[in-house]
């Protein structure tokens, strides 16, 4: 070696000894300048990231059935991904397997077909390695069954992610299992800005104090490796929250709803079903004309909404008058006539003439006249002072707020005028604002004897150690007698019942005996009443004899074949009364069966299958029950069982009536197996009973 060549290597050495001095000094300064010069800061610095407080989320509680079917719960979801560019990506292995996953992803996951999944999964594999995809969305969203059967499919198969290059996202999604059933009573969640999920609507808003919960706390602590979380105050999980709502009752109630609503083409509708001893809410549902597809979806929960609720009100009007001694003999004579201007004011009309009507006719017939002049007679004490009137309903608790727990929940708007005019129009059901609910709970407190039961949705709450079943209560313990309520409940019934009922010719059913009364009202359009627009409404009790539960029915502008009260909101509380009489749900025995006739108004049956309903025309004209009965045990017609594994309950319900057979069932979601099993011989009228897959 020359001298030169050695002198360049020795120049190299002394650089990168002197590179390697230059750099271990700075790292000295540096590590002096952080544990002495600024030891302060940096110690600082470690006790704020130590010291922080962070919030731990709580459980959000679910919301469930009467019977503890879940409607509303916390599921977790995974969003499953693909990193093409992971360090051993086994790509020979993913081309031969590409054609069987892309089979399988179509099978399980048919939002693309099979050439589409394969064009899906394979288009990243045409980039050069360095700019291919490291998070592609495979699939959102999907239950951990799902995930779990998605990771079986060919390549996805493989455990180790660094080969296949699978990752996933994991989050908490508020799932209801029935979907859109009684949507809008039991409300929806939303994520705030500190990341709480809280109620927006319905339920989840009225009760969010006890779903949510209380959060915890986590302090950062050093370990040897890293800085972990550290719980110091545990979170305590909400409440679950039992309703009165009857998964079968609510099923009814929606399916008869929408399928008059669409036979007669109207806005939209709300109807809901109460138990007439507790005031449980057995079953709400409000649905309207979705503008896009046409379909009634559920809408805005009018049931809590004020509305002027035309001659339903005459019952109440006819409670006071009663209890305050201005009629007392129902079948006492009152004068009528062509019209009636009282005060001053534009003549009162009715829609038929009568020159006179007993006390339970004005309600039978539903004579605006006939129960302005009970009201305003001048020996009553409104007839001096209308403001009385507001007075009355406050006192009898008809103007409190109900809280049964439905966010939104307004109260009565009866102005208390001490104007003549307006009590005239009053006391018929105009000039007031009045929810649905409201109107019912009068009906109910009628049908249960004058005892003025609170309506509720809630009854129960369910803690990790708390378990409290919420008593029924009372807003008032009366509002009339015994004996009034019986005669009310006389006028009620002949209204369906008597010879000139408003509901007679639609409402009448020999096997569920229905009292209630009709309501029409036209819809206020620009300050003025639009006469082409109206709101009926019927609301009513049964069985009318021996009261189980009340209902009430609002249909909002029929378009097409029928557009009175009885025929629109009449029909679906008959119909959702003759279900569950047929289905043995008002102590009798489950083995009617219904008897068409031709010539005569048809009753309205819906059968779904998906979100299509069809209409099954049935005969008013039914013999009675015990000649059915009879009949059907008599004669038994043998037939065989149909297939209705794998549908939905609703389909599998209507497809097993449809051949003829009672139905029972446990379970919720979709049916895993039946008893008797498809196409085994079984007679008309026996049971068939249906497991389903538990959520």
């Amino acid at each position: 070696m020359n001298k030169n060549s050695r002198r360049d290597i020795l120049f190299r050495y002394l650089l990168i000894s002197a590179g390697i001095i230059l750099f271990a000094v700075a790292i000295g300064l540096q590590l002096f300048s952080t544990t002495v010069v600024h030891a302060e800061q940096w110690n600082m610095k470690a006790d704020s990231v130590l010291s922080r407080v962070e919030v731990v989320l709580p459980r959000r509680g679910d919301i469930l059935a009467a019977d503890g079917s879940v409607l509303a719960t916390n599921l977790r979801y995974y969003t499953v991904r693909m990193d093409y560019r992971c360090e051993k990506f086994m790509e020979e292995e993913f081309n031969n397997s590409i054609d069987a996953l892309s089979d399988s992803m179509a099978r399980y996951f048919p939002a693309k077909k099979a050439r589409e999944w394969k064009a899906y999964l394979t288009e990243p594999m045409n980039l050069p390695k360095e700019k291919r995809p490291r998070a592609k969305k495979i699939v959102p969203n999907i239950s951990y069954s799902e995930y779990e059967r998605l990771r079986s499919f060919p390549f996805f198969s493989i455990k180790n992610p660094n080969r296949n290059g699978l990752t996933v996202e994991q989050r908490m999604k508020r799932s209801t299992p029935y979907g859109d059933m009684a949507r809008r009573s039991i409300g929806g969640v939303g994520e705030q800005p500190n990341r709480e999920i809280r109620g927006i609507s319905g339920l989840e808003m009225a009760l969010d104090s006890f779903l949510f919960g209380h959060p915890g706390q986590a302090k950062k602590i050093p370990l040897t490796h890293h800085i972990v979380n550290w719980t110091d105050v545990a979170p305590i999980d909400g409440y679950s929250i039992k309703t009165t709502i009857d998964i079968k009752l609510q099923d009814i109630v929606e399916n008869e709803l929408n399928t008059v609503l669409e036979t007669v083409d109207a806005e939209w509708g709300v109807a809901v079903l109460m138990e007439v001893a507790t005031g449980d809410i057995k079953a709400i549902s409000n649905l309207e004309k979705s503008k896009t597809s046409g379909q009634y979806i559920e809408g805005m929960n009018r049931a809590v909404l004020g509305f002027e609720p035309g001659s339903v009100v005459k019952p109440i009007s006819m409670l006071l008058a009663l209890e305050d001694g201005l009629v007392s003999n129902i079948n006492q004579t009152i004068t009528i006539g062509n019209s009636y201007a009282y005060a001053g004011g534009r003549a009162i009309t009715d829609s038929h003439y009568n020159s006179s009507l007993t006390v339970k006719g004005v309600i039978e017939e539903s004579s605006n006249i006939g129960m302005t002049r009970i009201i305003t007679n001048s020996a009553g004490p409104y007839h001096n002072d209308p403001s009385q009137f507001h007075k009355r309903l406050a006192e009898i608790g008809f103007l409190e707020p109900m809280n049964t727990g439905i966010a939104g929940e307004r109260v009565p708007n009866v102005p208390a005028t001490k104007s003549r005019i307006s009590l005239s129009r009053m006391c018929y059901g105009y000039a007031t604002e009045i929810p649905p609910l409201y109107t019912l709970s009068i009906y109910n407190a009628i049908a249960n004897g004058g005892r003025y039961v609170r309506p509720r949705l809630v009854k129960e709450l369910i803690g990790a150690d708390f378990d409290s079943v919420l008593p029924v209560t009372y807003i008032r313990d009366r509002i009339c007698s015994e004996k009034n309520a019986e005669k009310l409940r006389e006028m009620l019934k002949a209204v369906v019942w008597g010879d000139r009922g408003t509901a007679r010719a639609w409402v009448r059913d020999e096997n569920v005996a229905i009292a209630g009364k009709t309501g029409t009202c036209y819809m206020i359009e620009n300050g003025r009443y639009n006469t082409s627009r109206k709101r009926l409404a019927f609301c009513g009790f049964f069985p009318a004899d021996d009261p189980l539960y009340s209902c009430i029915v609002l249909t909002c502008n029929p378009k097409q074949q029928w557009t009175g009260a009885a025929s629109t909101s009449g029909q679906v509380m008959k119909n959702i009364a003759k279900k569950m009489y047929s289905r043995g749900m008002l102590g009798n025995s489950s083995d009617y069966r219904e008897i068409s006739e031709e010539g005569t108004h048809p009753v309205f049956y819906a059968s779904t299958k998906g979100n299509a309903h069809s209409l099954i025309k049935r005969s008013l004209d039914i013999v009675e029950a015990k000649e059915i009965a009879s009949n059907v045990t008599a004669n038994p017609k043998e037939g065989r069982v149909p297939s209705v594994v794998g549908l939905g309950l609703r389909e599998a319900v209507v497809k097993i009536e449809e051949a003829g057979y009672n139905v029972s069932f446990t379970g919720n979601g979709y049916v895993r197996s039946q008893s008797p099993g498809a196409g085994l011989a079984l007679k008309e009228g026996e049971h068939v009973r249906l497991s389903l897959t538990e959520f």
